[in-house]
């Protein structure tokens, strides 16, 4: 090991997907960086995993929550036993390449500013790809003040080398997202707030109010095992994403941007799903999008610190 190597800390949650997320840890330890410890946060899942991870894994340190704290919190819960001088977190549905931690590391040297940066991101090579490299992630644009929606840059091309450039963008990938330790003790971390959807666009954003820049570094890749195509709607998708799509716009937007997007809300959002769910008789999420809608009217856009930075209570660790 070069003794110069910082250690990294890899963060990453499961939720009743063990053989995905030990198909990561095989990865990991397939990786060409070695200087790393490793911490699995499993998020309630039916069945505990802590024998058989403790078994095949014991360089894993495991912590289990007897609730499911949604992504944030998930691995906010990992936070208290972090020593790496460098937090990477990791979807448990993905898989590292060589040369991708080293070549992160390499832009924090470069750029004394850089607060978080994400690697390029593929759907994992399949059937369903025609076994290519399809790229999912090489960037983002800004959110627009109108929709509250941004685009995702390169998703479904194939990557024949036009992504080469690290670049500053306005958010990274929550699939996979490197963040100095002592950036997280001036930004703080993912809030909790959000349980599922946005919560990495809002934490950019709160980098870059603290004097940081976000990147991606397309030369450093993590294949990811999310499904090329679009998958069902779940009422639990359509209610985070609309609940949390205006607690953004709540918390990032002010003056005449958010007047923007109040009026798109209410005069296209709104209407719109309404007679799209009554047509097609989706009264549930129907009702999980109005719940979404009135969650925002009666709650605070701002949350309490993270309840894991302070105790473990609900906590045990290998």
């Amino acid at each position: 090991m070069d003794s110069n190597q910082p250690l990294v800390t890899i963060i990453t949650v499961n939720y009743n997907q063990l053989e995905i997320t030990c198909a990561l840890f095989d990865s990991i330890r397939r990786n060409s960086y070695k200087n790393i410890e490793v911490i699995l946060v499993d998020n309630a899942s039916k069945e505990n995993p802590q024998s058989y991870v403790q078994e095949k894994y014991p360089e894993v340190i495991f912590l289990r929550s007897d609730k499911n704290l949604g992504f944030a919190g998930g691995n906010n819960l990992a936070l208290p036993k972090v020593n790496g001088e460098y937090l990477f977190f990791v979807n448990n549905d993905a898989e590292l390449t060589d040369n991708c931690i080293e070549t992160l590391l390499l832009q924090f040297d470069k750029n004394p500013k850089l607060g978080i940066i994400s690697p390029m991101l593929c759907y994992y090579p399949s059937e369903e790809t025609d076994h290519k490299k399809i790229v999912q992630f090489a960037g983002s644009t800004p959110v627009n003040n109108f929709t509250a929606r941004n685009k995702t840059i390169g998703n479904l091309e194939e990557d024949k080398g036009q992504f080469t450039e690290a670049k500053e963008i306005p958010y990274i990938h929550g699939a996979a997202m490197m963040i100095p330790a002592k950036v997280m003790e001036v930004t703080g971390p993912m809030d909790e707030m959000f349980f599922l959807y946005y919560e990495e666009l809002d934490w950019s954003e709160r980098i870059r109010r603290a004097g940081f820049e976000v990147y991606v570094e397309p030369n450093a890749l993590v294949y990811h095992k999310e499904s090329v195509s679009v998958g069902k709607l779940s009422t639990l998708k359509t209610h985070y994403l609309n609940r949390n799509r205006i607690l953004f716009m709540r918390r990032n937007k002010s003056g005449f941007n958010f007047i923007l997007f109040i009026i798109f809300l209410l005069f296209a959002t709104i209407p719109k799903n309404t007679i799209l769910f009554l047509l097609r008789g989706q009264f549930d999420h129907l009702k999980a999008f109005y719940k979404a809608l009135t969650w925002n009217l009666s709650n605070e856009k701002k949350s309490p610190k993270c309840h894991s930075l302070e105790q473990l209570s609900t906590v045990t660790q290998s």
